[in-house]
């Protein structure tokens, strides 16, 4: 009996432990990607760098998310998932601690990739995590790692330019946010030492061998992955410039935008223990689109008329993230199958969504304003909401 007692414990310990170390690589996923926007004109100045790159720039988490994170389940089947998440966040830390001393465009974009290349590995085992050590409570735990994501998403947005400002240098603004890398580090490192914890190769075994490819659910789930993200990086991209166009000043524009990401740390979880409960999560991805037509709408009418409303729509339909992971996991009957899963949506639908940003800078461009971006913006709505329909119905692979 004092043995199953011991036992008992010692796995409940476990589950925390990794819940702690899901929680701290999930606050570093968009640290690198929210710090940018704020001091973007700050990046151009600095670098001489165009609008069509600066497009380019927030494009390159997309980019990075689609190719890298399509090896993510190979490179889990050879050497675990906790290694290869340790190994994510190593280069996270490396690319953030050295991009913003390049001196120049090129080397900052490429050095952005590596950050992402390692974002993007984190990015698809996660789910695979959660269905392996909590298989009970998927909704939840979902929910609570996309709440640590928004917070350090929030925290990058509404503090880089107080830190740029206080060092008086944007480089030292965007390079503090290392710290974070590192403190996620030692969880997945004691993990990784650990071929039995939190995801061994062993943990991706399952009866048959599963082509996601071939099912109509796994599709439906890669668009509307690839529009919510294609949503997602256009506000991260240019939200913030798009308020300071309109006259915002720019801490104004920096709080705007963490608004949008503020409202993701009560909505994330809320909305991932509800999807978890739910047969369907089609009635909610048709909501979240709603929000998503009224906020973009709101900014082509007028950015300042009301920009506090268009920054909660926008926050809103940004929820779309951790819905999208929820049904993944939901979708997938084992681990095995999840983290292919995990890695078709997230890969196909980075593909989807890189021409976004990089667009929207052009539209820009060519135009002179944000009106036709932003109308094209409240257009994708669609398809996303219906995307979004067909992903949440109650099928499994």
């Amino acid at each position: 009996m004092a043995i199953r007692e011991e036992q008992a414990v010692s796995r409940r310990q476990g589950r925390l432990f990794t819940l702690v170390a899901l929680l701290l690589a999930a606050l570093n996923l968009r640290l690198a990607v929210t710090s940018v926007g704020p001091v973007l004109r700050e990046i151009q100045d600095g670098l001489g760098m165009s609008a069509t790159m600066a497009g380019l720039l927030t494009s390159v988490p997309v980019l990075c998310f689609a190719s890298i994170g399509l090896a993510a389940p190979r490179l889990a089947r050879r050497f675990g998932t906790a290694p290869v998440i340790f190994g994510g966040l190593l280069l996270l830390t490396a690319g953030l601690a050295v991009r913003p001393y390049t001196g120049g465009p090129i080397l900052f974009l490429l050095l952005s990739a590596v950050a992402m290349a390692g974002i993007a590995l984190v990015n698809v085992l996660l789910p695979s995590v959660v269905k392996d050590k909590f298989p009970d409570q998927v909704g939840t735990v979902t929910g609570l790692y996309t709440v640590a994501l928004n917070i350090g998403a929030t925290t990058a947005a509404a503090a880089t330019v107080p830190l740029t400002n206080t060092f008086d240098d944007w480089r030292l603004g965007l390079a503090g946010w290392t710290l974070a890398a590192l403190i996620a580090l030692p969880p997945w490192l004691l993990m990784a030492r650990d071929r039995t914890a939190a995801g061994g190769p062993a943990s991706q075994e399952q009866p048959a061998p599963v082509r996601v490819s071939r099912h109509p659910v796994a599709w439906a789930l890669a668009l509307y992955f690839g529009m919510q993200s294609t949503s997602a990086y256009v506000i991260i991209g240019w939200l913030p410039q798009i308020y300071r166009d309109a006259g915002i000043s720019a801490e104004m524009a920096g709080v705007l935008f963490a608004v949008t990401s503020f409202l993701g740390i009560p909505l994330a979880f809320l909305l991932s223990a509800l999807a978890g409960r739910l047969r369907s999560q089609s009635g909610i991805a048709l909501v979240l689109g709603l929000f998503g037509i009224a906020g973009w709408g709101g900014l082509w009418a007028s950015p300042s008329a009301a920009p506090w409303l268009w920054a909660v729509f926008l926050g809103v339909v940004n929820t779309a993230f951790p819905l999208v992971l929820t049904m993944i996991a939901l979708r997938g009957k084992n681990p095995g199958t999840v983290v292919r899963l995990s890695a078709f949506a997230q890969g196909v639908g980075y593909l989807i969504a890189i021409p976004g940003p990089i667009l929207i800078g052009a539209l820009h461009d060519a135009t002179g304003g944000w009106e036709v971006p932003l109308a094209v913006m409240a257009g994708l709505m669609i398809p996303q909401m219906l995307a979004g329909m067909a992903a949440g119905r109650n099928r499994q692979i």
